[in-house]
């Protein structure tokens, strides 16, 4: 699909598409999504106080999401795929701020390090490099500074053409949110609705000491996406005195 086609398709998302000129394009491809329900007590541990953590139902969710990254590219430049196609693996939380809902992430892991050093100096999102391998049914990250790890072998069951309210609260968001020190960074995002189909966890080994308290071996949901293209708009800084730091009452 084109990228006009996808700025004029717009009827599934929670608010107006941005009327700012966008700055990047990017794919998320083969995705897989591992869904955990979680304590909020022990989740508000990651999470700034200028942001709400988002409940469904009243309770707290995290996702370790494996997907490969391809073509990211500014807007008036083509894509090189030596540093604009890698492997990522991020573990993200969901929050509102000021009226909107998005994502706020606890880790990003990427395949390639000259990638996490352009994509973390663009963005200040916290990329840092693993080594990942991936092949068609597993996903393999290894980092050994922080004893982190994932191995997961999976199959791709039949597609889901109905999806649940739940299903739509753990897959689409359009925007996130980063805490940078003295500022929230605030970034515009849009593509189609995800396409889902469900995922048979064949064999599963997680374990990241940080957030031992919030994944286990076994999440409360999963989900696979062939992937979805993505429009970006640029970075948006607000200081923290600007927000209202009410959410830790």
């Amino acid at each position: 699909m084109t990228i006009l086609e996808i700025l004029n398709t717009t009827e599934h998302r929670p608010w107006k598409i941005p009327t700012g000129k966008w700055k990047f394009y990017q794919e998320w491809n083969n995705v897989v999504f591992l869904h955990y329900q979680v304590d909020l007590i022990e989740l508000k541990k990651f999470v700034p106080e200028e942001l709400e953590v988002d409940l469904f139902e009243g309770k707290p969710w995290i996702s370790v999401v494996a997907f490969t990254m391809e073509k990211i590219r500014p807007k008036n430049l083509p894509s090189f795929p030596p540093i604009s196609d890698f492997d990522e693996i991020n573990i993200r939380t969901y929050v509102k701020s000021h009226g909107k809902t998005g994502v706020y992430f606890l880790s990003i892991e990427g395949g390639k390090n000259l990638s996490c050093k352009v994509a973390k100096g663009i963005s200040e999102l916290p990329y840092r490099f693993s080594k990942i391998k991936r092949t068609e049914h597993k996903y393999r990250p290894q980092n050994s500074e922080l004893n982190d790890r994932l191995d997961i072998e999976y199959k791709i069951g039949k597609e889901q053409t109905v999806k649940s309210e739940l299903d739509k609260w753990l897959t689409e968001r359009y925007a996130l949110f980063q805490d940078t020190g003295d500022s929230i960074n605030e970034f515009e995002i849009h593509h189609l609705e995800w396409p889902i189909n469900e995922i048979e966890l064949q064999s599963l080994d997680i374990n990241y000491p940080r957030f031992v308290k919030l994944i286990n071996e076994k999440p409360s949901k999963t989900h696979y996406s062939r992937g979805v293209q993505v429009i970006a708009w640029g970075k948006i800084k607000k200081e923290k005195t600007s927000y209202n730091n009410t959410y830790r009452q």
